[in-house]
C-alpha cells in the first residue's frame, strides 16, 4: 500500500482561482495535481478572499475566508477541524491574509487540531519585527514547511531559527508539456515567422518591464522581426490605488521608442491551457524584476522547467535556478544588458537550444505530477513527525488531583435499551446500535460508581438496564452472549466473539461482588454460574483473563463456591500454561505478540493470587510497562495500526483507552497485593495518558462533554467520543479513587 494512500483528507488554505494572483495559481495547481494522482485523497480548500470581492469558486473551495475578519479564520479552523482532515497545507506569503504583517492566520492555525505543513512562498532576509514574528511563529506551529530554493531554506534556519530537520526543499511545480518547435504555436497566435520574447504574470512597476522595453530598439536593430509579449494583467491590488496608470505609462513608452509595432500588451488573466500556448510559442523568456529579494517566480519556474532559454536579472530565484550556465542573468535596471544578452542567444541557435534542451530535461523533476508526490511524501513525514518531535501542545503540569466527576456523556449515549457503541464526536450515533462489549464495560462501571457513593439514583437505573441487556443477551440454548443488537433490536450474530463471552462474564461477577441491590445480585448471580464455565471452552488468553477477573469478584460474596473456585483454577492454569510455552527471558508473556487490553493477562494472575501464578503476573506486567514507555517516560500504548509482534517493530499509533485503562487497573492491582509504591506510580502514568501525558501533548478526555476521545493517532486525537474510549476513562477515574479511599482509610 502507498503511505500516501493511509492520508485520507488534506485541507488547502490560501488564495484559490479564480482569485488572480499566483498563489492563487499555485494552490490550484498544487491542488488539482495531488487530486489527480491521489484519486482516494479528499482535498478540499479553504479559500481566502479579499475584502469587496466573491468570487465563482469550483466544487473543491469549501469554505471562504474573508481576508481581513479575524473571526472568520477561527471559524475556518472550527470547519476543518469538524471535518476531520489528516493534514493542513497552508500556502504562505505576505499580503494575502489580513492582521498585521499576516497574523490573522495565526488565529486559524492555533485552533487546528491536525498537523499543519506550510510552504513559505517568500522568506524575507531582512523582515521587519512584525513580519519576522509571523513568519517564526507559522513555523514553530507547522509540523514541517516547505521552501522551493536553497536561499530559502538558509535564511529559515539562520534568521528564523528553524531546524533544517523540519525543512523539505520542493521544486515550484510546473505543467508537463512536450518539448516541441514553437513554430505552430507562433501561428496561432499571430506572429508566426517572428523570434519571440515574453514576459508573463500580473504586471506592477517592481516587474522592470520599462527595462525590456528600452532595450527594444537594439534588439530590433539587428533583429527587425523580434517581437515582445506582455501577457498579464494588471495586479488587482494595484488596479484598486492606482488604476491603469503603470499600463498606460508602458504604452506611452513604447509609443516614445516607436516599438508599438513589435509589442503586444495582453491584458488577460488566462487560465493554464492558453498560457501553455504562450510559453511553447517563445523563443527566449525574459524576467526584468526589480526587486532582489524575490524568493520565488512561479513563472520563471513555468518557462524554464518547460524548456525556455531564459534571460533575467539577479533576483534570488532566478540566481539560483540559471546558475551554472542553465540561463543568462543581467544586471538590474540595464536596458543595455538586456539587449546585448537577448541578441546573443538570437545569434547562438545551438547555444540557445542547448539551454532550453538542459532546462527541459531538468524541468521533469518539477512537473506537477512529480511535485504531488513529494508534497505527499511531506504529509506523511509531518503525521509521522508530529509525534516524534515535541508535542505542539506543551503537556499540561503533573498533578495529584484527579478530575471532577462527570457522568454527561455517558448519560447521553445511554438510552432505555443500552449503551450506543459509537458517536459522531460527542452525539450519540443510532445506526451502529449497541454490543454487549460495551454493555458489560458500562455495569462494570456502575458497580464501581455505587461503591463510590455517586448518583445512586441514575447509577441504579442504569446498572438496572446494562443487566437486563446482559441477561436479553445470552442464549441459554447455546449458554453464549450474543453480542451486536441493532437500533430496531435485531441480533446480527448467533453469538458473540470469545472475548465478548468474557467480558460479561467478568462484568456479572463484579456485581455479584460488590452490589448491594439485591435484585440486582440474584440476577446476576444466576447468570455468571451458567455463562462463567463456558469459558473453559474458549481458546483466547484474554477471554480466560476477563473469565478469571470475574471470578475473583464473585468470590469476594461467595468464596466457598467450589464450583466456581474450581473454574479459577482451571483458567488461570491456562493462562500459565500459554505463558510457559510461549515466554523467553527477553520476551515474558503469554502470546507471539501484544495486541489489545495486555494489561488483563497479569492483572488477571495477580488478582488470583496463586503463588506461582502471582510471581509471573508480576514479572509479566513489570516487562509490559517498560514496553509501554515512550523515551520521555509518558505511558505509550501499544499501538492498533499493527500492534507489536515479537521480533517486530512495535505500533506506537493507533493508541487505543482501553489500553490505558487496562494498565491502570492492573498496576493498581499490583499495589494491592504488594504495597509496592512503584505500581502506584505506574497507574499515575497510564492515568494522565488521558489529560495529555502522552506522545503528543493531546488531552484525550473532554472536560467540556465529561467524554473521552477514540484514539491517539499518529498526529492528532480521533475526535469522535464512543463508549468504549469513555468508559474506559470513567473506569480509570473509578479505579483511582477507589484506590483513594482505600488508601485514605
Amino acid at each position: 500500500m502507498n503511505r500516501a494512500n493511509l492520508i485520507k483528507t488534506i485541507a488547502f488554505v490560501g488564495d484559490y482561482l479564480p482569485r488572480k494572483c499566483g498563489i492563487a495559481t499555485f494552490t490550484t495547481d498544487l491542488c488539482t495535481s495531488i487530486a489527480q494522482q491521489f484519486p482516494a485523497t479528499d482535498c478540499l480548500v479553504a479559500s481566502v478572499s479579499d475584502a469587496g470581492h466573491s468570487y465563482d469558486y469550483p466544487r473543491e473551495v469549501r469554505f471562504d475566508i474573508h481576508q481581513d475578519e479575524l473571526a472568520s479564520y477561527h471559524r475556518a479552523a472550527e470547519f476543518l477541524n469538524v471535518r476531520n482532515a489528516d493534514i493542513t497545507c497552508l500556502q504562505h506569503e505576505y499580503g494575502i491574509y489580513g492582521g498585521i504583517a499576516g497574523s490573522h492566520i495565526l488565529g486559524l492555525l492555533a485552533d487546528l487540531h491536525m498537523p499543519v505543513v506550510t510552504t513559505f512562498h517568500t522568506v524575507l532576509r531582512d523582515p521587519n519585527i512584525d513580519q519576522r514574528r509571523v513568519l517564526a511563529e507559522i513555523a514553530r506551529i507547522s509540523t514541517r514547511v516547505v521552501v522551493m530554493t536553497e536561499r530559502s531554506r538558509t535564511f529559515l534556519c539562520d534568521r528564523y531559527d528553524v531546524p533544517e530537520s523540519k525543512i523539505d526543499l520542493i521544486a515550484h511545480g510546473i505543467p508537463d508539456i512536450p518539448f516541441v518547435d514553437p513554430s505552430y504555436y507562433k501561428d496561432k497566435l499571430d506572429v508566426g515567422g517572428k523570434l519571440v520574447a515574453s514576459t508573463f504574470g500580473l504586471i506592477s512597476p517592481n516587474k522592470g518591464i520599462e527595462y525590456m522595453l528600452q532595450a527594444m530598439p537594439a534588439i530590433l536593430r539587428e533583429f527587425p522581426s523580434f517581437v515582445y509579449i506582455m501577457l498579464g494583467a494588471t495586479h488587482p491590488n494595484l488596479l484598486r490605488t492606482e488604476g491603469e496608470r503603470y499600463r498606460n505609462s508602458l504604452i506611452s513608452l513604447a509609443r516614445e521608442l516607436k516599438i508599438s509595432d513589435n509589442v503586444i500588451f495582453d491584458n488577460r488573466f488566462v487560465e493554464l491551457e492558453e498560457l501553455t500556448e504562450f510559453i511553447i510559442a517563445t523563443d527566449i523568456y525574459v524576467t526584468p524584476y526589480l526587486n532582489p529579494a524575490q524568493s520565488v517566480s512561479g513563472t520563471l519556474a513555468y518557462s524554464f522547467g518547460c524548456g525556455k532559454a531564459v534571460v533575467s536579472t539577479p533576483y534570488w530565484h532566478a540566481e539560483e535556478l540559471l546558475a551554472d550556465g542553465r540561463g543568462v542573468l543581467v544586471p538590474f535596471s540595464d536596458s543595455v544588458a538586456l539587449a546585448s544578452a537577448i541578441c546573443d542567444l538570437l545569434c547562438d541557435d545551438q547555444r540557445r537550444h542547448a539551454m532550453r534542451k538542459n532546462a527541459y530535461v531538468l524541468g521533469r523533476e518539477m512537473v506537477w505530477s512529480q511535485v504531488a508526490q513529494r508534497y505527499m511524501e511531506t504529509f506523511e513525514n509531518a503525521r509521522h513527525g508530529r509525534s516524534e518531535s515535541a508535542p505542539i501542545q506543551e503537556r499540561a503540569e503533573a498533578t495529584t488531583a484527579l478530575p471532577p466527576w462527570k457522568l454527561d456523556h455517558w448519560e447521553r449515549l445511554t438510552d432505555s435499551t443500552g449503551i450506543f457503541q459509537f458517536a459522531n464526536h460527542g452525539i450519540p450515533n443510532f445506526a451502529d446500535g449497541y454490543c454487549t462489549d460495551d454493555v458489560a464495560r458500562a455495569l462494570l462501571l456502575s458497580v464501581k460508581l455505587e461503591e463510590l457513593g455517586l448518583d445512586s439514583h441514575m447509577i441504579e437505573r442504569f446498572s438496572s438496564t446494562y443487566a437486563a441487556f446482559l441477561q436479553h443477551a445470552y442464549s441459554p440454548d447455546l449458554r453464549r452472549f450474543r453480542n451486536f443488537l441493532s437500533f430496531d433490536h435485531q441480533w446480527h450474530e448467533e453469538f458473540g466473539s470469545d472475548d465478548c463471552q468474557g467480558r460479561a462474564v467478568w462484568a456479572l461477577g463484579v456485581c455479584v461482588g460488590r452490589s448491594k441491590r439485591r435484585g440486582l445480585l440474584h440476577l446476576t448471580t444466576s447468570l455468571f454460574q451458567e455463562a462463567g464455565p463456558e469459558l473453559i471452552e474458549r481458546t483466547s488468553p484474554r477471554t480466560w483473563a476477563f473469565g478469571l477477573l470475574g471470578v475473583v469478584e464473585y468470590c469476594r460474596r461467595f468464596n466457598g463456591d467450589r464450583r466456581i473456585h474450581q473454574l479459577g483454577e482451571m483458567l488461570a492454569a491456562k493462562l500459565l500454561d500459554v505463558f510457559d510455552r510461549c515466554a523467553t527471558d527477553d520476551w515474558p508473556w503469554f502470546e507471539e505478540g501484544l495486541t489489545y487490553e495486555n494489561a488483563r493477562l497479569s492483572q488477571a494472575l495477580i488478582a488470583w493470587g496463586e503463588p506461582r501464578g502471582l510471581a509471573i503476573g508480576l514479572r509479566s506486567l513489570e516487562w509490559l510497562v517498560g514496553v509501554q514507555s515512550s523515551p520521555r517516560g509518558d505511558f505509550r500504548a501499544i499501538g492498533s495500526d499493527g500492534f507489536y509482534r515479537k521480533g517486530g517493530e512495535l505500533a506506537k499509533f493507533d493508541q487505543q483507552p482501553v489500553e490505558a485503562q487496562a494498565t491502570v487497573s492492573a498496576c493498581l492491582e499490583a499495589y494491592r497485593v504488594t504495597s509496592n509504591e512503584r505500581w502506584l506510580v505506574e497507574a499515575r502514568k497510564a492515568f494522565d495518558w488521558f489529560l495529555g501525558h502522552n506522545d503528543l501533548g493531546l488531552p484525550l478526555y473532554d472536560p467540556a462533554t465529561g467524554g473521552c476521545f477514540d484514539g491517539l493517532l499518529r498526529d492528532r486525537v480521533n475526535r469522535n467520543q464512543g463508549a468504549e474510549s469513555t468508559l474506559a476513562f470513567l473506569l480509570s477515574l473509578a479505579d483511582m479513587n477507589l484506590q483513594k479511599c482505600i488508601r485514605s482509610h
